[in-house]
């Protein structure tokens, strides 16, 4: 991904002034890292995968250079983490994905770079299970979702987004609800 960011930028260089993208829709992809460190009740000791990168795509529609909606999936991808319960060694495993859709707020600061803000909805799912099946457990609620960004136009169609996420409150297990994602995006 690295690369593919390199190049994109080296690409901008090459190009005339980029103009911000129009009216209409867009879709892209990006790279979501959420902290995936949780302790289980009644536990000692314990090892988890901490930050892991996740994938997410997503897809909108500006109704012009303000103001848009925004829909997306982000897969938080499994972790494990080790534990000591009643002197017996465990370990679990935790999986989680949310879907989002959220109004969207865009200030342009020029040609190539503006700010933009998310408010909506998200549904998050979390699955938790653990080899002597203590702590087997799943949990799906719907809740606040939000997000501030910058965006980068490279051109008329492509752009690259860096942004925090919120996606509702602190969860038990699993990734938490605070994200940090890169992305690129590709307007029609």
């Amino acid at each position: 991904m690295k690369k593919l960011i390199f190049a994109m930028i080296a690409a901008a260089t090459t190009m005339g002034a980029a103009q911000a993208a129009g009216p209409g829709p867009y879709v892209g992809v990006g790279i979501a890292s959420a902290d995936h460190s949780y302790k289980l009740p009644g536990t000692v000791g314990g090892d988890t995968d901490g930050y892991k990168a996740s994938g997410k795509i997503f897809g909108g529609y500006d109704f012009d250079q303000r103001f848009g909606v925004e829909v997306g999936y982000t897969d938080f991808r499994s972790s494990s983490h080790s534990y000591t319960l009643n002197g017996v060694k465990g370990r679990a495993e935790s999986e989680g994905d949310s879907f989002y859709v959220a109004g969207k707020a865009t200030h342009p600061i020029n040609e190539q770079v503006s700010l933009f803000g998310k408010l909506g909805a998200a549904r998050n799912k979390s699955d938790l299970s653990s080899t002597n099946g203590v702590f087997n457990r799943s949990a799906s609620k719907t809740e606040l979702y939000g997000a501030l960004g910058v965006q980068y136009n490279l051109n008329q169609k492509v752009a690259l987004t860096a942004e925090y996420e919120r996606y509702g409150k602190s969860k038990d297990f699993g990734a938490k609800a605070d994200v940090l994602t890169v992305a690129a995006k590709y307007a029609f």
